[in-house]
Protein backbone atom coordinates (compact mmCIF):
# COMPACT_ATOMS: atom_id res chain seq x y z
CA UNK A 1 0.00 0.00 0.00
CA UNK A 2 1.36 3.40 -0.98
CA UNK A 3 0.31 6.80 0.39
CA UNK A 4 1.34 9.86 -1.62
CA UNK A 5 0.71 13.48 -0.72
CA UNK A 6 1.03 16.36 -3.15
CA UNK A 7 1.50 19.18 -0.66
CA UNK A 8 -1.81 20.06 0.95
CA UNK A 9 -3.72 19.79 -2.32
CA UNK A 10 -4.03 16.08 -3.01
CA UNK A 11 -3.53 12.70 -1.39
CA UNK A 12 -3.67 9.28 -3.03
CA UNK A 13 -3.67 5.74 -1.64
CA UNK A 14 -3.21 2.75 -3.91
CA UNK A 15 -1.79 -0.72 -3.97
CA UNK A 16 -2.37 -4.29 -5.01
CA UNK A 17 -5.92 -5.55 -4.45
CA UNK A 18 -7.27 -2.31 -2.94
CA UNK A 19 -9.41 0.40 -4.51
CA UNK A 20 -7.57 3.62 -5.33
CA UNK A 21 -8.57 6.45 -3.01
CA UNK A 22 -7.89 10.11 -3.72
CA UNK A 23 -8.69 13.16 -1.64
CA UNK A 24 -8.41 16.64 -3.14
CA UNK A 25 -8.72 20.08 -1.60
CA UNK A 26 -10.06 22.89 -3.77
CA UNK A 27 -6.85 24.80 -4.63
CA UNK A 28 -8.75 28.11 -4.47
CA UNK A 29 -9.18 27.69 -0.71
CA UNK A 30 -6.58 28.73 1.84
CA UNK A 31 -4.74 25.79 3.40
CA UNK A 32 -4.64 25.41 7.18
CA UNK A 33 -1.06 24.43 8.10
CA UNK A 34 -2.35 22.31 11.02
CA UNK A 35 -4.19 19.89 8.70
CA UNK A 36 -2.30 17.72 6.21
CA UNK A 37 -4.96 18.12 3.49
CA UNK A 38 -5.37 21.80 4.38
CA UNK A 39 -8.99 21.94 5.57
CA UNK A 40 -11.73 20.10 7.44
CA UNK A 41 -14.46 21.89 5.48
CA UNK A 42 -16.28 19.24 3.40
CA UNK A 43 -17.37 21.90 0.88
CA UNK A 44 -13.72 22.21 -0.20
CA UNK A 45 -12.83 18.50 -0.28
CA UNK A 46 -13.56 15.75 -2.80
CA UNK A 47 -13.04 12.09 -1.87
CA UNK A 48 -13.02 9.46 -4.60
CA UNK A 49 -12.89 5.68 -4.28
CA UNK A 50 -12.05 3.97 -7.57
CA UNK A 51 -12.94 7.22 -9.34
CA UNK A 52 -16.43 7.59 -7.83
CA UNK A 53 -17.12 10.58 -5.58
CA UNK A 54 -18.17 9.41 -2.10
CA UNK A 55 -19.60 11.18 0.95
CA UNK A 56 -17.02 12.79 3.25
CA UNK A 57 -17.87 14.67 6.44
CA UNK A 58 -15.00 15.75 8.69
CA UNK A 59 -16.14 17.30 11.98
CA UNK A 60 -14.82 20.76 12.92
CA UNK A 61 -12.06 19.62 15.30
CA UNK A 62 -12.47 21.59 18.52
CA UNK A 63 -12.04 20.59 22.18
CA UNK A 64 -13.22 16.98 22.37
CA UNK A 65 -11.69 13.96 20.68
CA UNK A 66 -15.06 13.20 19.10
CA UNK A 67 -14.98 16.61 17.37
CA UNK A 68 -12.03 15.35 15.28
CA UNK A 69 -14.00 12.45 13.75
CA UNK A 70 -14.18 11.97 9.99
CA UNK A 71 -17.15 10.15 8.43
CA UNK A 72 -17.26 8.52 5.00
CA UNK A 73 -20.15 6.81 3.22
CA UNK A 74 -19.04 4.23 0.66
CA UNK A 75 -20.72 1.22 -0.94
CA UNK A 76 -23.58 1.19 1.57
CA UNK A 77 -21.25 1.34 4.59
CA UNK A 78 -20.64 4.12 7.11
CA UNK A 79 -16.98 4.58 8.04
CA UNK A 80 -15.70 6.68 10.92
CA UNK A 81 -12.15 7.52 11.95
CA UNK A 82 -12.16 9.01 15.44
CA UNK A 83 -9.35 9.66 17.95
CA UNK A 84 -9.35 7.30 20.92
CA UNK A 85 -5.98 8.18 22.48
CA UNK A 86 -3.27 10.82 22.16
CA UNK A 87 -1.44 9.09 19.27
CA UNK A 88 -4.11 7.00 17.53
CA UNK A 89 -7.60 6.82 16.09
CA UNK A 90 -9.96 3.89 15.59
CA UNK A 91 -11.63 3.04 12.31
CA UNK A 92 -15.16 1.67 12.38
CA UNK A 93 -17.43 0.36 9.64
CA UNK A 94 -21.12 0.51 10.53
CA UNK A 95 -20.11 0.97 14.17
CA UNK A 96 -17.83 -2.09 14.28
CA UNK A 97 -14.24 -1.40 15.39
CA UNK A 98 -11.95 -2.63 12.59
CA UNK A 99 -8.56 -1.36 13.68
CA UNK A 100 -6.39 1.46 14.98
CA UNK A 101 -4.38 3.95 12.95
CA UNK A 102 -1.44 6.18 13.80
CA UNK A 103 -0.16 8.99 11.58
CA UNK A 104 1.21 12.49 12.02
CA UNK A 105 -0.68 13.56 8.91
CA UNK A 106 2.05 12.51 6.51
CA UNK A 107 2.69 9.60 4.16
CA UNK A 108 3.59 7.27 7.04
CA UNK A 109 0.55 5.43 8.37
CA UNK A 110 0.58 2.52 10.81
CA UNK A 111 -2.49 0.28 11.00
CA UNK A 112 -3.20 -2.41 13.59
CA UNK A 113 -6.19 -4.51 12.55
CA UNK A 114 -8.46 -6.35 14.95
CA UNK A 115 -7.88 -10.06 14.39
CA UNK A 116 -11.51 -10.93 15.10
CA UNK A 117 -12.85 -8.72 12.27
CA UNK A 118 -13.19 -9.23 8.53
CA UNK A 119 -11.27 -6.39 6.93
CA UNK A 120 -12.18 -5.51 3.35
CA UNK A 121 -9.80 -3.90 0.84
CA UNK A 122 -11.87 -0.68 0.90
CA UNK A 123 -11.53 -0.55 4.71
CA UNK A 124 -7.75 -0.39 4.39
CA UNK A 125 -7.72 2.13 1.55
CA UNK A 126 -10.19 4.49 3.26
CA UNK A 127 -8.51 4.16 6.67
CA UNK A 128 -5.05 4.93 5.29
CA UNK A 129 -6.36 7.93 3.32
CA UNK A 130 -8.21 9.46 6.28
CA UNK A 131 -5.33 8.90 8.72
CA UNK A 132 -2.86 10.50 6.33
CA UNK A 133 -5.12 13.43 5.38
CA UNK A 134 -6.32 14.39 8.86
CA UNK A 135 -3.77 12.82 11.20
CA UNK A 136 -4.71 10.66 14.16
CA UNK A 137 -5.14 10.98 17.90
CA UNK A 138 -6.07 13.92 20.08
CA UNK A 139 -5.58 15.02 23.65
CA UNK A 140 -8.46 14.45 26.08
CA UNK A 141 -10.52 17.55 26.84
CA UNK A 142 -9.26 17.80 30.42
CA UNK A 143 -5.67 17.98 29.15
CA UNK A 144 -6.57 20.73 26.66
CA UNK A 145 -8.20 22.73 29.48
CA UNK A 146 -5.22 22.27 31.81
CA UNK A 147 -2.84 23.39 29.04
CA UNK A 148 -4.99 26.47 28.41
CA UNK A 149 -5.15 27.40 32.09
CA UNK A 150 -1.43 26.89 32.73
CA UNK A 151 -0.46 28.91 29.66
CA UNK A 152 -2.66 31.79 30.88
CA UNK A 153 -0.99 31.87 34.31
CA UNK A 154 1.96 34.21 34.88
Amino acid sequence: MTVRQDGQDRLEVDGAAIPRVSLERDPATEADPQIAIGTRDPAHLTLRVDGAVVGLLPAKGRLTRHSYRVDVTYDGAEYRLVPDSVPSSRLTRDGVHLGDFSSDGDETVIAEWREDREVRPADAAIGYALASAFGTGAQPMWMVIVDGVTSALP
